[in-house]
């Protein structure tokens, strides 16, 4: 009696502690808090806490099996989003910083920072080439009756 108390009660604080996770935005890990407390109440309705006679036909029973099912859809769901991201967020961040000290095979700066060349440089001038390019476009655009 006093286990199913108090697995109700860890199950109890362990939602109000996902719900206070949710409300700073932060789904993934309250799903997941979510979850593991779910897993007291849900061993209390399956009877594996007090093993009971009858547990074979309780609905009680069947409905903690479905709670433990629940569970473990929202571990392997967040396990999914959190492949999908790329890991955890320490990765992002260690891969975020690695990215913005990349550096060029032949360059002596890194290719991601301030330029050390002037930043005016004299425009290229147009080739006959080019002429050419935007006929071809006007024909496409002409064709479309654009």
């Amino acid at each position: 009696m006093i286990a199913e108390t108090v697995c109700s009660a860890v199950s109890a604080a362990g939602l109000g502690i996902a719900a206070v996770t949710a409300y700073r935005k932060r789904f993934l890990a309250a799903a997941r808090i979510a979850a593991y407390s779910l897993v007291p109440i849900g061993l209390v309705m399956t009877g594996v806490v007090e093993w009971a006679a009858d547990t074979a036909f309780s609905v009680t029973a069947w409905a903690g099996f479905a709670v433990l099912g629940a569970a473990w859809l929202l571990f392997s769901g967040t396990r999914a989003v959190e492949r999908r991201r790329g890991g955890t967020r320490k990765e992002r961040r260690a891969a975020r910083s690695a990215q913005r000290e990349a550096v060029a095979p032949a360059a002596s700066a890194p290719s991601l920072g301030p330029s050390a060349r002037p930043a005016s440089r004299p425009a290229a001038a147009p080739s006959s080439g080019s002429a050419e390019d935007f006929s071809d476009i006007e024909a496409i655009l002409k064709k479309h009756g654009i």
